[in-house]
């Protein structure tokens, strides 16, 4: 496969001292961003996508030196594997999926400024946040085919060309041309027209007062009476196992949390490059919320509780 140029947001130059590193093993360093990136695409899962980066230089370096040097395009060879690595797992996904307790959300990622220490605290890890990354998105191609996602996430997202594609997942151009377009589709269907970021952040910030303030009216008022409330705790955690719906429904779930959590604190903060609130109990990271937001009100909201999900937003 011909080496692909992505854009800088999906790639990192050498690490300062680089120089002092084999040129050829820079080179192939340099691509772990845009690998991480790729995987948490494809899976909704930092944990997982450092998994597959890990075992995609696992098999690069249990591949002689000769090996290695008959490949025309390690950065070609490497998406390749981790792609297909990612094809395997959302493969088996559904399996998990169904011994999962209650519903799953994509692991929420902070701001990069906003990043404290966890598994991920080298920067070369972070994803780049950008239109591809914010929760509704994530949750519409968890909804997708594995083929459909890899094919729409590579073309679409990281400019690979069909032909390319084609080559990773195994399959004809033209059928991976149809597994985008499906894939737009379902993008389509699901994507309502967002608010502006600063007209987001003022709704968020309004609902965050109005929950603090136990308000329920306002609550009701800040939100689409069709929206939705969806709880992740893996089990782990107490969680709703079922999504909430309605205006009012989820207004007085919220009051709820309140009035059993007292102490909790309500913090603004960056959720996959989009306005979100993190919660706390003495200063703990207990939950994570992503918004989306329609005009002016609140469609959907995410609440991810599972604690192996937090692990970037909480204190090493």
């Amino acid at each position: 496969m011909g080496q692909r140029k992505v854009g800088d947001t999906m790639t990192t130059p050498p690490e300062p001292g680089g120089g002092r590193l084999d040129p050829g093993l820079s080179a192939i360093m340099s691509e772990r961003r845009k690998l991480i990136n790729l995987a948490y695409r494809l899976l909704g899962s930092l944990a997982d996508a450092e998994d597959v980066v890990q075992e995609t230089y696992a098999r690069w370096y249990a591949m002689t030196q000769r090996q290695q040097e008959a490949i025309e395009s390690p950065s070609g060879w490497l998406t390749t594997v981790a792609s297909r690595i990612c094809l395997d797992l959302l493969g088996s996904a559904r399996a998990r999926r169904e011994r999962y307790v209650g519903e799953w959300i994509p692991e929420p990622l902070p701001d990069p400024t906003e990043w404290i220490t966890g598994r991920s605290a080298d920067p070369v890890d972070r994803v780049t946040l950008d239109e591809s990354i914010t929760m509704a998105f994530l949750v519409v191609l968890d909804s997708m085919t594995p083929a459909e996602r890899v094919a729409l996430v590579l073309h679409d997202v990281f400019r690979y060309s069909f032909a390319e594609v084609a080559e990773i997942v195994g399959r004809t151009p033209a059928a991976c041309r149809q597994l985008a377009t499906s894939a737009r589709r379902r993008i389509r269907a699901a994507r309502s027209p967002s608010a502006p970021a600063a007209q987001q952040a003022g709704i968020v910030r309004d609902f965050k007062q109005a929950w603090e303030a136990k308000d329920i009216d306002a609550l009701i008022g800040l939100l689409d009476p069709d929206a939705t409330a969806i709880a992740d705790g893996g089990g782990l955690v107490s969680a709703r196992l079922h999504p909430i719906e309605g205006s009012e429904q989820v207004a007085r779930y919220c009051v709820e949390i309140a009035d059993l959590a007292p102490g909790l604190t309500l913090l603004e903060r960056t959720v996959n490059g989009q306005p979100g609130l993190v919660l706390q109990l003495d200063d703990i990271t207990v939950a994570v919320m992503a918004f989306e937001v329609t005009g002016d009100r609140i469609k959907h909201m995410w609440g991810v509780r599972n604690p192996e999900k937090l692990r970037p937003w909480t204190t090493g």
